[in-house]
């Protein structure tokens, strides 16, 4: 049986913040005519005139169990088109399987030749299912390695369009309770190795692992087959580095 990908952390302690204390208002500050207004803002810089972005992972890339507008590469593109009017974006191209271990997504871009084309922005997730099968971590960390490289020579070699999503907890679902345990343990590993791997490549890597566990307490947070991320819960994932998505664009 194969396994869909699925973010791990732990279900993050919601605490109230205290209340700011109230400040008056003083008198105005007078300007420095020498100030520069523009001083410490941020500029930004043009994303390219269209946008083609290739996903790369497994079952949780293609979004299992929910419509393919529900995905979290497709959600993401939409928000893009948002952030980024002055640019065209392209419909996701999404190299993934359910099922698939970082071997299975290296052969599955060899069968479609990717490395002929290229792109404005790359994504991977991959690995739960080298969790789910027993394989081991350091077969993992090898090929991992080998599929970030892979990525960045996809971007035309540059490490900023490239970004990696961590793996989603499965112990946070109904099929992986009776074992929460254990499995959130072992996907603790592949995820603080990915995160390490992918910030020593100099690429970005986004922690969407403490969303996935936010089931049971989230309602509408798995897929009906119980095991998979629902649209909902893709889209707090977006949610959570659209805008950082964005600056990599800008950059």
């Amino acid at each position: 049986m194969f396994l869909a990908l699925i973010v791990v952390s732990c279900t993050p302690e919601m605490d109230q913040d205290p209340v700011p204390e109230a400040h008056l208002p003083g008198p105005a500050e007078e300007e420095d005519e020498n100030e520069d207004p523009t001083e410490g803002e941020e500029e930004l810089g043009n994303a390219p005139e269209i946008v083609k972005y290739l996903a790369l992972g497994d079952s949780y890339t293609i979004g299992e169990s929910v419509p393919d507008s529900g995905d979290w590469p497709n959600q993401l593109t939409a928000a893009l088109e948002t952030l980024l009017p002055e640019s065209q974006i392209e419909p996701a191209r999404i190299i993934a399987t359910t099922g698939w271990t970082t071997a299975n997504l290296n052969a599955g871009m060899d069968a479609q030749q990717i490395d002929t084309n290229s792109f404005d922005l790359v994504s991977l997730l991959i690995g739960v299912n080298n969790q789910y099968q027993g394989l081991s971590l350091e077969a993992y960390e090898v090929e991992f390695e080998a599929l970030l490289q892979r990525a960045v020579d996809l971007a035309g070699g540059q490490t900023n369009r490239v970004f990696v999503v961590s793996i989603p907890d499965y112990g946070y679902t109904p099929f992986g309770q009776p074992n929460q345990a254990s499995i959130s343990s072992e996907l603790a590993l592949f995820n603080a190795s990915c995160s390490t791997l992918t910030a020593n490549a100099g690429i970005a890597h986004y922690n969407i692992t403490p969303i996935s566990q936010q089931w049971p307490q989230s309602e509408n947070w798995v897929a009906p087959d119980g095991l998979h991320p629902s649209g909902a819960q893709y889209s707090a994932w977006v949610n959570s580095f659209a805008d950082a998505v964005e600056m990599q664009l800008r950059n």
